[in-house]
């Protein structure tokens, strides 16, 4: 399907504007954090259920509530004050190659982070570049114990891994369009920083359109299907992920 850039641009704003509506939010991961108002609750919400992001939509959506029912659906409080005897309940949790081992892990590292380091958004401090904030974020999540089997669920774009879940969190806890879906609640990091998350609908549809030529989903992908977008819209370039996915998931495009 060839466009012109002005033909390309209108047909997906159209789309942008068809999904990125609050009635989309029920049937993807992002309802699981939408159930919290206080920020932190968000945020270790967000990250959680971004991480386990891959497969069927409705098993992510239920294994990301099982692990909120885990936290006893106070993932603030239970990242300030759990103990290592509380952890234990976390044994028996799966979803995909995410396990028990990987979810208490996730604890330790946001107990530490929060305690210490001031909390996740302090983690991504005012980058420029948004890469190096990825990496960066790796360090620090994983920096403070031995990662172990865990290393593998956070992204390392250094690698030309694709970082679609952490970019897919970021898009989350940053944008900010008032439209109910994305929180928004992150003021340190400008949208027009973000990289847009691939993966095999969002990646189908980008090279149908012609905005995206390389045909693995790596990070080099993610960088040219990003610049593309951003020749579409500067300020806000992420915003089209709505559109990629939309056609991809509920249109078969």
């Amino acid at each position: 399907m060839k466009l012109k850039s002005s033909e390309l641009k209108e047909f997906l704003d159209e789309k942008y504007e068809l999904y990125n509506k609050p009635k989309f939010i029920e049937s993807d991961p992002i309802s699981v954090p939408h159930q919290f108002t206080k920020k932190e609750d968000i945020e270790i919400a967000a990250l959680f259920v971004a991480t386990l992001a891959w497969g069927q939509r409705p098993t992510i959506i239920r294994n990301g509530q099982r692990l909120m029912e885990l936290m006893d659906n106070a993932p603030f409080e239970y990242i300030k004050n759990s103990t290592a005897k509380d952890w234990k309940a976390f044994s028996s949790f799966a979803h995909r190659t995410f396990n028990g081992t990987d979810a208490i892990y996730f604890i330790k590292s946001l107990q530490h982070i929060y305690t210490k380091k001031g909390g996740l958004k302090k983690t991504f401090a005012h980058p420029s570049d948004m890469k190096n904030g990825l990496v960066q974020f790796r360090e620090l999540f994983l920096g403070e114990f031995p990662a172990g089997r865990t290393a593998k669920h956070i992204a390392d774009v250094n690698k030309n891994s694709s970082g679609k879940r952490l970019n897919m969190f970021l898009r989350w806890m940053v944008r900010n369009d008032k439209r109910g879906v994305d929180f928004g609640i992150w003021k340190n990091i400008s949208p027009s920083l973000l990289y847009c998350p691939i993966d095999l609908h969002s990646g189908r549809v980008a090279r149908k359109l012609g905005l995206l030529k390389r045909t693995q989903d790596d990070w080099k992908a993610v960088d040219e299907l990003t610049k593309n977008l951003r020749k579409l819209d500067p300020k806000d370039p992420i915003k089209y992920d709505f559109a990629l996915y939309g056609l991809g998931v509920f249109e078969k495009f």
